[in-house]
């Protein structure tokens, strides 16, 4: 990076310049400054980057579990001094190209981070992020509205009942149905008991009524001021510009002021704890090994970098890997399925912590568990480390540093979520980045000799601030939870006064109407159609002279090489097509006749970024559509390390083994409860897949490998184990049908390589890759094609139980794909449902987390779906009048506009050279080409509102008949809504 024209103790637009320091791994400079006036700080990372990041974030130190840090994320984001409207945030994501907006609620700290790539939105945003951050209208009905609030149920004998209903109450019960959730909230209680980190920052769902509109107001005068708080930026826009913007809008109107926000280190104990937590499980068959245990440590300060550094090398050793000690240890005991919920390194409070532990355990357990973990610790401190556990571990640590991308988050927020707990604790953020230093100082001591063996007492062997902790399933939580929440409304019932309860229907009907109102959001900045490029990003495939195998993309990749090669599967046996996910799972996981799973695993991490084998599946974007099933091997390594990736790559394709049946049971195992943990997290995404699995056959396919029909699948033949009684039997009948797919699939004319990097790692890549190819058994016959595989046509209108206390409702019909002319339409049509309905209906009306329109345009699939949600029927009935709000036109040109801008903000979501490369070669691999894409990014710039209704009236009009709804809930839950929907109940399953 050229040096920049900024000094250290240079005055800057009302600022110090405290540090400047050059980023070289990711080609930056950090700018460090200091609000002079307020002390605000501010951290600006400067480079080429047109993606800009800004954020702004808070010390936030709760002392109960009322939820008012979480709670007051949500509130200030109704409406603010300049912008006072009902939802300016929300209001926002509709008028920009934002490529990221949000705010988070960790344990100490809040944040309001986004990102974009134009210059002009970046402003617009900024100024609605401060306002909303530093003078929030924090009114009395968006605190009902977002927290908590009572409202009257009318009975049909004319008897009243009192009920909770609140945003973030409904998904803190929704958060809380996770036994992962419960555990991760409960350890931090255990280890913490005398700092914040006690109590739930989110809020436990029994809390949160606790919390008082007046609570709200004071913890925003207390921590939302500049002098507790911590500026962020990042890209290529000017700093000076910013900076003014900032004192402009937000700094200039305030004064320094002492806030006591700082987070104390928790006292250290002499003597290790025990804590057991329960939490609701709902089948009573099915509890014996639903137990989890777990030990956690506290262990360094988060402003440490070198410790910190230590650890997360002792994390990757200990439990990285199938070939890590502990984990290997853990796993082998067969006493659970899969490693614990919240094990391993955290370093995001004030003092870190490690945790490592066993699901799917049986009470009896819990003591094996602690005595494993010790007894494998000590082990490995007496005989020392392996020296290839230490290498690999920094290799992963430096991959990952080389590594830029923009997923799960564009790279500059990722880069802000990488320091911002050190950040908040006055720790040095250019610790986190330029680690260099570190690495050299950890490279010399363990040359030395036992360093890490002597950190593994220090920080787990003779660590006595440690807990023994037990998650523990119980049957009867759930009901006695509902009757704890039924006795305190009745006894709050009996308390009020008529005027009481005069005024919750007052407030019932003043909020009502407020979420009725139609606003005018014209005082909110926006942008308009000439602010998007009209051009979409077109990447070709490079010719480099040699390479005659591969489709290569010669990019600057920071010195890795990227490689995938879809294979068909339209040769695999119909009947074992359902077990191509796991197959891709075990492929690569479960050993090879040269070497066992661990040794690979080993290799693997010395070695490579990864390699992976992973199932697709969609219909082709030509006008045919036919629907097409493949399998892609995955890999990336350093340009130094391509031939040993390939190395790995030939062993899995020639080699491939599955013989451990003992292995292949824990992959089944810890696939099973990698699942079963995802239902209620990501439940709104199960529900659209069941209720669209009989619209299309990929959409039948999607359901048969990633849905609830998978999950069954492999449930199915885990429990095999315990009623054939003959557990080999089962595994080498799974060995022979994986050997079946492999040998379906591995074969030469089956092979589309391509390979992303520098030109002299692609020549050596091509080169290695053509040895691999000339090997297989030639085989011209054609694979890229979906075999014939039946499912029924009905529509589903089903309800799936499982343990959640709230629901997830997903509803779908078939529609036209992006070939069509209507087709960005539906694009837009899905915007608008959600922006200007379903998220008033059913997230500020209904309570629930979030309700979705999905418009699928690989299948022509649209989609309704809520997250998290405390209904059933009254959310069906939201989805049809939908498609009467979309007919009817009851929205102007302007909201047409906005969700033409939404649509285009993620058709330019801009990506990193080795990932956009990649997304290239997959389009022409489904026949995505880029006059598909440029027409219907033309196509829907042209939009207007009469387009659009006439667009609706042809979709949105049909039966309800010809819809999939599925929906997933608790038993209890779905029993109710069927006596709702009385006169066509769901049909009921357990998942």
């Amino acid at each position: 990076m050229e040096i920049i024209a900024f000094k250290p103790g240079q005055e800057l637009c009302g600022y110090t310049i405290k540090k400047i320091t050059p980023l070289e791994t990711i080609d930056s400079v950090m700018v460090q400054l200091e609000h002079i006036k307020t002390k605000a700080k501010h951290i600006h990372i400067l480079n080429k980057d047109k993606e800009n990041t800004f954020g702004v974030f808070f010390r936030t130190v709760p002392t109960d579990s009322s939820g008012v840090a979480h709670i007051l994320e949500h509130t200030v984001l109704c409406g603010s001094k300049k912008f006072n409207v009902r939802d300016p945030f929300f209001s926002m994501i509709k008028r920009s190209l934002s490529t990221f907006m949000n705010a988070f609620t960790a344990s100490d700290w809040t944040m309001y981070p986004f990102s974009t790539q134009n210059q002009k939105d970046y402003y617009n945003l900024m100024n609605v992020y401060l306002d909303a951050a530093f003078f929030p209208k924090i009114d009395e009905l968006s605190f009902k509205q977002e927290g908590h609030r009572l409202e009257i149920l009318e009975a049909d004998d004319k008897d009243i009942e009192l009920e909770y209903k609140g945003v973030v109450y409904n998904e803190m019960k929704g958060a809380m149905s996770s036994p992962g959730q419960v555990l991760g909230r409960s350890l931090l209680t255990a280890l913490y008991p005398d700092t914040t980190y006690r109590n739930n920052s989110g809020g436990e769902p029994s809390d949160i009524p606790t919390l008082t509109w007046e609570n709200l107001k004071d913890f925003h005068a207390r921590y939302y001021h500049p002098s507790n708080a911590y500026f962020y930026t990042y890209g290529n826009l000017p700093l000076e510009e910013t900076l003014s913007f900032i004192c402009e809008k937000a700094l200039n109107q305030f004064e320094k002021i002492e806030t006591d926000s700082k987070v104390p280190s928790q006292p250290r104990w002499d003597t290790p704890q025990k804590a057991t937590q329960v939490y609701a499980y709902s089948d009573p068959e099915d509890v014996s090994k639903k137990y989890q245990a777990c030990v956690a440590w506290l262990t360094c300060d988060v402003k440490d970098s070198f410790e910190i550094l230590v650890l997360t090398v002792l994390e990757q050793i200990l439990l990285g890997n199938s070939a890590s000690p502990l984990r290997k240890a853990l796993i082998d005991s067969t006493l659970g399925s899969t490693l614990s919920d919240s094990t391993g390194f955290d370093s995001d409070n004030r003092d870190t912590m490690f945790a490592c532990g066993l699901k799917d355990i049986s009470k009896d357990s819990v003591k094996k568990i602690e005595d494993i973990i010790f007894s494998t610790i000590q082990e490995i401190a007496d005989k020392g480390i392996d020296q290839n556990l230490i290498d690999s571990a920094i290799h992963q640590i430096e991959f990952h540093r080389k590594e830029i991308t923009n997923t799960p988050y564009p790279f500059g927020i990722k880069l802000l979520l990488s320091f911002a707990s050190t950040v908040i604790h006055d720790g040095d953020p250019i610790s986190c980045i330029n680690i260099d230093a570190d690495l050299d100082k950890l490279k010399e001591n363990i040359k030395k000799g036992d360093f890490l063996e002597n950190k593994l007492k220090q920080y787990f062997l003779e660590n006595p601030h440690r807990v023994l902790f037990t998650l523990e399933p119980d049957t009867g939580l759930e009901q006695k939870e509902i009757e704890e929440t039924k006795k305190e409304l009745k006894n709050l019932l009996k308390q009020m006064t008529k005027q009481d309860l005069e005024q919750i229907r007052k407030d019932a009907k003043t909020l009502e109407a407020l979420q009725e109102k139609e606003e005018d959001v014209s005082i909110l900045p926006t942008l308009d159609l000439v602010d998007v490029p009209p051009e979409i990003e077109i990447i070709k495939p490079d010719t480099i002279k040699n390479v005659n195998l591969s489709t290569c993309y010669d990019k600057a990749t920071s010195g890795i090489l990227y490689f995938t090669c879809p294979m068909g599967a339209g040769n695999i046996p119909p009947d074992l097509f359902a077990l191509i996910p796991f197959f891709c799972q075990s492929f690569t996981n479960s050993g090879t006749k040269k070497n066992s799973y661990d040794k690979i695993a080993e290799i693997m991490d010395l070695y490579t970024g990864g390699v992976s084998v992973s199932p697709f599946s969609g219909s082709y974007f030509s006008k045919k559509a036919e629907p097409h099933s493949f399998l892609a091997i995955q890999g990336k390594a350093l340009d130094r390390n391509v031939e040993k990736l390939f190395d790995l790559i030939k062993e899995f394709i020639e080699e491939y083994d599955f013989q451990d049946f003992e292995r292949l049971k824990s992959l089944l195992l810890q696939y099973q409860a990698g699942m079963e943990a995802s239902i209620v997290s990501t439940g709104h995404r199960y529900a659209i897949s069941l209720a669209s699995r009989h619209l299309s056959k990929a959409s039948y396919i999607n359901e048969l490998w990633h849905g609830i029909a998978q999950y069954q699948l492999i449930k199915e033949i885990t429990e095999q184990f315990n009623t054939t009684g003959n557990k080999n039997k089962v595994l080498e009948i799974l060995s022979e049908n994986l050997i079946k797919i492999a040998q379906s699939v591995l074969k030469r004319g089956n092979f589309k390589p391509a390979v992303i990097g520098d030109s002299g790692s692609i020549i050596r890549a091509d080169k290695q890759f053509r040895s691999i190819h000339e090997n297989l058994l030639n085989d011209s016959q054609q694979s890229f094609f979906t075999p014939d595989i039946s499912f029924e046509q009905d529509l589903p209108y089903d309800g799936w139980y499982t343990n959640t206390s709230v629901s997830f409702v997903g509803q779908s019909f078939k529609t036209v794909r992006i070939t069509h002319e209507d087709s960005s339409g539906l694009a837009v049509i899905s915007k608008i449902l959600r922006s200007l309905y379903l998220h008033r209906e059913i997230r500020e009306k209904g309570g629930a987390y979030g309700g979705f329109a999905i418009y699928n345009t690989e299948e022509g699939i649209f989609s309704f779906g809520s997250y998290r949600d405390p209904h059933i029927a009254r959310t069906l009935d939201v989805y049809k009048k939908a498609c009467d709000f979309i007919i009817n036109g009851d929205y102007t040109q302007t909201d047409v506009k906005e969700a033409i801008l939404q649509v285009c903000s993620e058709i330019d979501k801009p990506e990193t050279p080795g990932p956009s490369a990649m997304k290239a070669f997959y389009r022409d691999i489904t026949k995505l080409d880029d006059d598909i894409r440029r027409q219907f990014k033309n196509s829907l710039l042209r939009l207007d509102k009469k387009r659009i209704q006439d667009i609706a009236k042809k979709y949105f009009t049909i039966d309800e008949t010809q819809k999939g709804t599925a929906i997933i809930s608790s038993r209890t839950n779905l029993e109710k809504a069927n006596k709702q929907l009385s006169k066509k109940p769901l049909t009921l399953f357990k998942i």
